[in-house]
């Protein structure tokens, strides 16, 4: 049977940019750090806590990101690393025990408590695994703790996300029948809901998602198990779901019509759900995404887009940009370039796009100015500088902290890129 509601305007092309050169560059970088991923996953998991071992400016950083107010009570908090600790006056197991102690004394909600490593943490070798082992010990059954590395000196924003997940696999998925289906990568509520919805109406069941809501209700994982990853930049906790038997189902990234419908297909012919089922539940969802598209396409259709190097999602909005909304490729830059998970999405970027790997802000910032795109997507630092040499911006944050996956965010998705360029049309009529 046909599905012509699911094929994109244009088809891709059999090798799109898979074989394409690609410009590795190492260089200055201008990113978050890991610890920034602490802002959506306390969100995610409502009985978890993450501890930050660091610095006042780690605290500073993600109470900033956060924008919590200073009477809400949220679940994150940082242990002060002080001159005592520094001077080796304190001992880390006894100062840890102190703080871990009181904070659940405070909060008997805590289920799962993460003791998530900083830059200066690392930097002065405290052993935070060993820690969380012996705490996870003294304080099971009723709360299990982990530990993963936030730091930001070797890594990008959203691999504090791929590190907590990885850890999460590695030592707290429930020993008990393998969930059949895992999407990997944490999503909003609503986003999540409606996916759910949407498997059930293919006739999918066991479907479970990690991370899950509560500590308790994560999915297991066994040789059995096939997974969908709905972020693409989880390679380690992909690694560690390798490890256990998992199965990586291959797919592009649910963002739009078409990558929404493409993900799911691929789910349907993994576990052989029919071509009028995959219709029933997926046809209506399409045509809203469409209709919302459809919105944005006048102010998006034909204008250059340039991507800086920053949250990993690059490739995915830029093959959802092109495809879906007829934007033009500059440059697209992603921090790491993982081939084997990105190979759908590289298929379907037009042949000669422009790739880099990495980054070398001076050098982008030349190519950039050189080639004077419509529209820049770039982390906060470059925003404004940019902005103030006339360029329109996007954060790139902010396509990791709102829900832009599925069909009904496909218009919100669009929307984020069509806005600033509302915005300088505007400007430009005063």
């Amino acid at each position: 049977m046909n599905l012509p509601f699911r094929v994109p305007a244009s088809e891709p092309s059999a090798k799109g940019c898979v074989d394409q050169p690609v410009i590795r560059e190492r260089g200055q970088r201008e990113v978050f750090c890991g610890l920034t991923g602490i802002v959506w996953l306390h969100r995610k998991i409502q009985n978890a806590f993450f501890l930050v071992v660091g610095s006042r400016t780690c605290a500073h950083l993600i109470q900033s990101a956060a924008g919590v107010m200073i009477f809400a009570e949220p679940r994150f908090a940082t242990a002060i690393i002080d001159e005592r600790d520094l001077a080796g006056l304190a001992d880390i197991d006894d100062e840890l025990d102190r703080v871990v102690n009181r904070l659940l004394d405070r909060r008997p909600d805590i289920e799962m408590l993460f003791l998530v490593g900083s830059c200066p943490s690392e930097v002065i070798k405290l052993d935070l695994k060993r820690a969380a082992q012996r705490l996870s010990k003294i304080h099971l059954p009723r709360v299990r703790v982990l530990n993963y590395s936030g730091s930001g000196i070797e890594t990008t924003f959203t691999q504090g996300e791929d590190a907590c997940l990885a850890a999460l696999v590695a030592d707290a998925l429930p020993e008990t029948k393998p969930t059949s289906l895992v999407v990997v990568g944490a999503l909003s509520d609503v986003v999540e809901d409606q996916f759910n919805r949407i498997f059930a109406q293919m006739g999918l069941e066991n479907v479970g998602f990690l991370p899950a809501r509560h500590a308790g209700s994560m999915p297991a994982i066994g040789p059995e198990t096939r997974y969908l990853l709905a972020q693409p930049f989880l390679n380690d906790t992909a690694r560690a779901l390798d490890e256990l038997g998992a199965q990586h189902i291959p797919a592009p990234f649910p963002l739009g019509a078409n990558g929404t419908t493409a993900w799911l297909k691929a789910a349907a012919d993994y576990f052989g759900v029919s071509d009028e089922r995959f219709t029933l539940a997926t046809e209506a969802g399409h045509k809203r995404a469409e209709k919302a598209l459809a919105a944005h396409r006048e102010t998006l259709t034909g204008k250059s887009i340039f991507f800086f190097p920053d949250s990993q999602l690059e490739l995915p909005l830029a093959r959802f940009l092109h495809e879906e909304l007829g934007m033009q490729l500059v440059e697209v830059g992603t921090p790491y370039l993982h081939r084997q998970h990105l190979r759908q999405e590289l298929e379907r970027l037009p042949a000669g796009t422009v790739l880099s790997e990495g980054q070398d802000v001076d050098r982008q910032l030349d190519r950039c100015r050189e080639s004077k795109p419509d529209l820049v997507v770039c982390g906060l630092g470059l925003a404004n500088p940019l902005e103030a040499e006339g360029f329109s911006t996007k954060w790139s944050i902010e396509l990791v902290f709102t829900p832009i996956q599925g069909y009904d965010q496909a218009g919100d998705l669009a929307g984020l890129f069509a806005r600033p360029l509302n915005r300088q049309a505007r400007l430009g009529g005063l």
